[in-house]
């Protein structure tokens, strides 16, 4: 335990908490596109809050613990560091706070190659959802460097936003043949990145619409292939929801959270894409996708309480030891 969380309410918080802000984050942004702006600032501080918290025991591990800071740099789950961040960023860039998206950008981009290298030297055969965080990572820099670039002009981000989407879509590929399909059945939660990584890689396709970086042959494939991510997204969304609906698992997990982000992230996919990939329709799907986001991480977070409740419950009372008089 790093000096930062010892005997603190996140004691114990493993990696896969990074997915709690991962899913605060893609709601702030999904309530801003639809108007919603109290809820989605009060969605981007507890965003933020639970980052800064995360990011503190992230540093006290780094530099008072490296023992468990390697331990867990090689789980694939330590990419939602980064996949937080870049949403975080995002979301901060929409609200016109280019400098702070920027310096989140750097954060994330110097923290993604160790720990996309050290993830994907241990990756193995039949692996549960998490095998995807590969990929969401890597599209959550194209999204972010792409939200970042001069629109219309000739841009490095728009050339660096391009090459992560491209990366993002071979890192899914490699994922995909390594995910243990019983997952669908039995996952604790994080089965559903299967689906979200397709979403973000769509969200992706279609910020970079508008970059000069595709144009002509090129601009027409990346809308096609926008569309048939966004249509594999709703697939996997369909199929996990009904496996779901098969195979209830009410149970809290930590990895929970990783549902509610796809949940968002597809509802933002398909929020995004109605204007440049020319695709009005969507919008109306986008907006209920929205609200069953928010509904399943308003569930999430109740579990998450009744379950530390039953913890705290469950933890022996301190016994002071016996003093000189007694």
């Amino acid at each position: 335990m790093s000096p930062l969380s010892r005997g603190s309410w996140w004691a114990g918080l493993p990696p896969a908490a990074g997915a709690a802000v991962m899913a605060a984050g893609i709601i702030s942004v999904g309530l801003h596109l639809v108007g919603r702006e109290a809820l989605s600032l009060a969605a981007l501080v507890l965003a933020a809050a639970l980052w800064l918290v995360l990011a503190a025991d992230f540093t006290a591990r780094l530099t008072g613990d490296r023992r468990r800071f390697r331990a867990e740099a090689y789980t694939p789950a330590a990419l939602t560091a980064v996949a937080a961040t870049t949403v975080l960023g995002t979301r901060l860039a929409m609200l016109g706070w280019r400098n702070a998206a920027a310096a989140l950008l750097v954060v994330s981009a110097a923290l993604w190659p160790g720990l996309l290298v050290a993830v994907v030297r241990h990756w193995r055969r039949r692996m549960p959802g998490v095998a995807f965080l590969g990929c969401v990572a890597t599209q959550g820099l194209a999204v972010l460097a792409a939200v970042l670039a001069t629109p219309g002009g000739p841009d490095p981000l728009a050339r660096a936003a391009s090459a992560a989407f491209c990366l993002g879509l071979l890192l899914y590929a490699a994922a995909l043949v390594r995910f243990d399909p019983q997952e669908v059945v039995r996952g604790a939660g994080d089965h559903w990145v299967a689906g979200g990584a397709l979403s973000i890689s769509a969200l992706a396709g279609s910020k970079l619409l508008a970059s000069p970086v595709w144009t002509g042959g090129a601009h027409t494939v990346l809308r096609i292939a926008t569309l048939a991510l966004l249509t594999g997204s709703l697939a996997w969304y369909a199929v996990l929801l009904y496996a779901e609906l098969r195979h209830p698992r009410t149970r809290y997990d930590i990895r929970r959270w990783a549902t509610v982000f796809p949940l968002g992230m597809t509802a933002v996919a398909c929020l995004s894409a109605t204007e440049p990939a020319g695709v009005g329709w969507l919008r109306p799907l986008g907006e209920v996708l929205l609200w069953v986001a928010v509904g399943a991480w308003l569930l999430t977070f109740a579990a998450f309480l009744l379950a530390r409740r039953t913890a705290l419950r469950r933890t022996p009372a301190h016994v002071a030891p016996p003093g000189p008089s007694q």
